[in-house]
């Protein structure tokens, strides 16, 4: 693994200011730093992109084709909306892993429906920053089929 591309959806542009009672204080800017130095460390390069817009996204996805060798996904609401991105992700065949900061199996019902899940590689979600470094790692070992998530 040379490569990991982080693509963070709606409202993470907000981050640190959108209750930060649930997500933290922490930047976007933070985030994708740590997310950086990690990979630095684990000897991969990490590229990290927001958009608000759906098909930025999918765009994106595409364009991680034989340019990267793995994709760290939160889709943000489009995770339980976008057909589109989940089929971006099975389209593309590049190793992909949902994450998501607080823990989306025990908030409101919608968000217990993910699309992109059913074609993820794998799954982290409730360990905030920490679900980012934990995807990384995932991708780096070739892990699939991964479920992480803090015990209810």
């Amino acid at each position: 693994m040379k490569s990991i591309l982080i693509l963070n959806g709606p409202n993470m542009n907000i981050l640190g200011i959108r209750d930060p009672g649930l997500y933290g204080t922490g930047s976007l800017e933070d985030l994708e730093a740590k997310c950086i130095e990690y990979g630095k460390r684990r000897g991969v390069r990490v590229e990290c992109r927001q958009s608000n817009h759906e098909g930025t996204l999918i765009d994106w996805i595409h364009d991680a084709m034989g340019n990267f060798d793995g994709i760290v996904l939160n889709a943000g609401g489009y995770t339980h909306t976008s057909i589109a991105l989940m089929d971006a992700v099975s389209g593309t065949g590049t190793p992909t892993i949902e994450v998501h900061l607080t823990d989306v199996q025990a908030r409101e019902e919608f968000r217990r429906v993910s699309f992109i899940a059913r074609v993820a590689t794998g799954v982290i979600s409730g360990h905030g920053a920490e679900s980012y470094t934990k995807a990384i790692d995932l991708l780096i070992n070739g892990e699939t089929n991964a479920l992480d998530r803090p015990a209810v």
